[in-house]
């Protein structure tokens, strides 16, 4: 019962003394383990983890030796509590050099503890992003709803939207925070809470680009409704939703690193691509869109849909080279060194989701002239610009009515054809 018959070394070390973790015999593969000939050159015990000492602390890499004793098939490793006391990301391997114990299987868990909390160190400087965001989503909400309020007569569907999607933000934001603050003070991660978060999550990332693609094909602005689209629009919500879902709860539920390369990359690919879709789909309807408001000559409409046009494709812009800035940021960091700024990965999103919603309230904005945007005051608000234009005097109302029933005529031949594409086209 004395003598060991099995080894196993638990590891903890500073990302940056990696290299004082194993070694290579005569320029050959690099091993962890001490072999017959690295006990030559390296000194190190024949069937242990190969270990220098740190330059700076002479006790790290910190090695916590269990043995099996005798014919045991199992053995306790004993809690061993750790001090760190320098900033760093830091890595636990549990090794084995036995070949006896192959196939050896272990259970358990491991506590890690900063001084500010259980937040992981990449993660901490969330909860305060999460608290700026939920401020700033306030903020909207409070100046949004005081001009719906004032304004409620006028009030368009699309309005009614925005306010939703101002309202998801805010309780998305709360909701990521208290989760952050429940994780830092406890050290684990409710199941329950989490997914809900996440839900909420997929729900306003879902709604707000589905208004965008409705804004796109104009929605409330030069068509009533979406007509056979609707169905098609629906469809790919749902199917949004449920991508967004399965992939924001693979990340967060219950996790606190990051998932495996194959399994992100199995759950990005469809969420990716729909993406790429709803973007083609979005500008192909905007382009449609503006060429219908220049054949009406509806010279408002006309620059709040080419100021949405740009505000977009400078957030495809920005999100197609953050990406590029994100893939070569993990590229180039396969050990985390640069933990503390990799936070600001996952704040951009959010922030360039909240940067596109103020654009979309500043041009719908709510106003006792939101009803001269809408579809069913188009052909008045026409008539409105065109008197204002050519009204001089008294003497040339009779010049002024002829050349608004003339505009009537022309805008009536429009509507037709765009009905009849529309038909067409649906």
């Amino acid at each position: 019962m004395a003598h060991s018959t099995g080894l196993v070394q638990a590891i903890l070390f500073e990302v940056v003394d990696r290299d004082n973790i194993g070694g290579s015999a005569y320029g050959g593969q690099r091993s962890i383990c001490c072999t017959p000939d690295l006990a030559k050159l390296e000194g190190c015990k024949q069937g242990e983890v190969i270990r220098r000492p740190s330059s700076d602390d002479p006790d790290w890499p910190f090695v916590l030796d269990t043995h099996f004793s005798a014919n045991h098939l199992s053995v306790k490793l004993e809690d061993e509590p750790v001090r760190i006391t320098k900033t760093g990301m830091y890595n636990l391997f549990f090794i084995s050099c036995d070949p006896k114990l192959r196939g050896l299987t272990m259970s358990g868990k491991t506590i890690w503890k900063n001084p500010g909390g259980y937040l992981p160190g990449r993660m901490a400087p969330l909860m305060k992003f999460y608290v700026l965001m939920s401020l700033a989503y306030l903020l909207v909400m409070i100046v949004w709803f005081s001009q719906y309020v004032r304004f409620w007569r006028d009030i368009l569907p699309i309005q009614n939207w925005i306010t939703l999607i101002i309202a998801l933000g805010l309780f998305e934001m709360t909701l990521w925070y208290f989760e952050y603050l429940n994780f830092n003070s406890s050290g684990v991660r409710p199941v329950g809470i989490t997914t809900w978060v996440v839900t909420v999550g997929a729900i306003r990332k879902t709604v707000s680009r589905l208004l965008i693609l409705s804004i796109s094909m104009g929605y409330g602005v030069v068509r009533p409704t979406l007509g056979g689209l609707t169905s098609k629009v629906l469809l790919l919500g749902l199917t949004y939703f449920l991508a967004s879902e399965l992939l924001d709860i693979a990340e967060n539920v219950g996790t606190i690193n990051d998932i495996s390369g194959k399994a992100r990359l199995f759950l990005v690919l469809p969420d990716a691509f729909l993406d790429a879709f709803l973007i083609l789909w979005i500008f192909t309807s905007l382009s449609r869109t503006l060429e219908k408001l220049q054949a009406r000559r509806s010279s408002v409409k006309l620059d709040i849909y080419r100021k949405f046009t740009n505000a977009l494709a400078v957030s495809v812009i920005a999100s197609v080279a953050w990406i590029g800035y994100e893939v070569y940021f993990k590229a180039t960091d396969p050990f985390s060194e640069r933990w503390q700024s990799a936070w600001i990965i996952t704040a951009f999103w959010d922030v360039l989701a909240f940067v596109l919603l103020l654009v979309i309230c500043y041009l719908w904005a709510p106003s006792q002239s939101s009803q001269r945007y809408a579809y069913s005051g188009e052909a008045a608000d026409d008539d409105d610009e065109e008197s204002q234009s050519l009204t001089k005097g008294d003497g040339e109302v009779g010049m002024v009515k002829i050349d608004k029933d003339r505009n009537a005529g022309v805008s009536s031949a429009f509507g037709l054809e765009d009905e009849a594409e529309e038909d067409k086209r649906e």
